[in-house]
């Protein structure tokens, strides 16, 4: 039995040396390279050859990490993420056990709008939603107004900080809940029918059985949509620099992203845009390593 067990173990190892040779090769060497860039004082000067490299060590990561700017910008990226991130599961989720319940024709409607959503370029929805939340042309302020909300006529929702960061994080959600659908809805159909019916007869409410039966089952399936979701909006980009004109009034809606962008290729400091991204890197292993091991922990 053990010496199958290892057989079986080193074939899959087997098969799997191919794609981890690729993904070496993908992400292992710019990682690598981000790594050493961050160690020297590398800007415009040094990449273009008219100034020679300045080994700083870890000069970068001390400047980096006694700026005030950057704690503010990472509380802020933190929060922003994890509303992004609990409101895709719960958008995903709920629509999910609709879809189950849903009739065929519904279910498919659902489903294309969904996938429609999932499929739009990031920078395409960006501008739709600029353009539906427009203070002078906008189609939400024009329907607030005509419902009786008069303050809402050439309101901006670019210009607060929090509503900036709100109507982000709602596109955000509006192109990501799909996946978690998808994920979500192929678990509970693949649930047996005879669990099910199992916990009714031993008398469990909807709700003992969601709680107790249910999730545990989609717990794999809800742990890959978490991990999934906390990378994509952990690092996002370009709905950010887009909707807010590049990080909003005065910088208020930075994210690291951004935040290194500005650093790194704005202020020409490639050194140091390069340590914020080494920074969010460790900062993401750790979050999914937490979590992970939460999620096994709760087995």
């Amino acid at each position: 039995m053990a010496f199958a067990h290892r057989r079986d173990g080193r074939a899959a190892l087997l098969y799997l040396l191919p794609a981890a040779v690729v993904l070496l090769a993908l992400l292992a060497y710019p990682l690598y390279q981000l790594v050493v860039i961050s160690l020297y004082d590398y800007g415009q000067p040094q990449a273009s050859g008219a100034a020679p490299l300045l080994f700083l060590g870890a000069g970068n990561y001390v400047t980096l990490l006694s700026d005030p700017r950057f704690w503010e910008v990472l509380a802020a990226t933190i929060v922003f993420a994890a509303v992004c991130v609990v409101g895709t599961l719960l958008v995903g989720t709920a629509l999910a056990v609709l879809a189950t319940r849903a009739r065929p024709v519904p279910r498919t409607l659902l489903f294309l709008a969904a996938l429609g959503a999932w499929a739009t370029p990031t920078m395409a929805g960006s501008y739709v939603w600029l353009f539906l939340f427009d203070q002078d042309f906008g189609l939400v302020n024009e329907v607030l107004a005509g419902l009786g909300f008069d303050g809402m006529r050439g309101h901006s929702w670019t210009f607060e900080r929090f509503s900036a960061f709100g109507l982000v994080a709602a596109e955000i959600i509006w192109c990501s809940f799909p996946f978690v659908l998808v994920t979500m809805y192929a678990g509970i159909r693949a649930i047996p029918g005879e669990v099910l019916e199992a916990a009714a007869l031993d008398g469990a409410s909807a709700r003992r059985t969601a709680t107790a039966v249910i999730l545990p089952i989609l717990r794999p399936l809800l742990m890959i949509a978490t991990i999934q979701s906390i990378i994509w909006d952990f690092k996002v980009f370009t709905q950010i620099y887009v909707m807010t004109n590049g990080g909003g009034v005065a910088g208020q809606n930075l994210v690291l992203n951004v935040f290194a962008y500005q650093k790194a290729f704005a202020g020409e400091q490639y050194g140091l845009g390069a340590a914020i991204g080494v920074v969010m890197t460790a900062l993401l292993l750790m979050i999914t390593g937490l979590y992970v091991r939460a999620q096994r922990g709760a087995r």
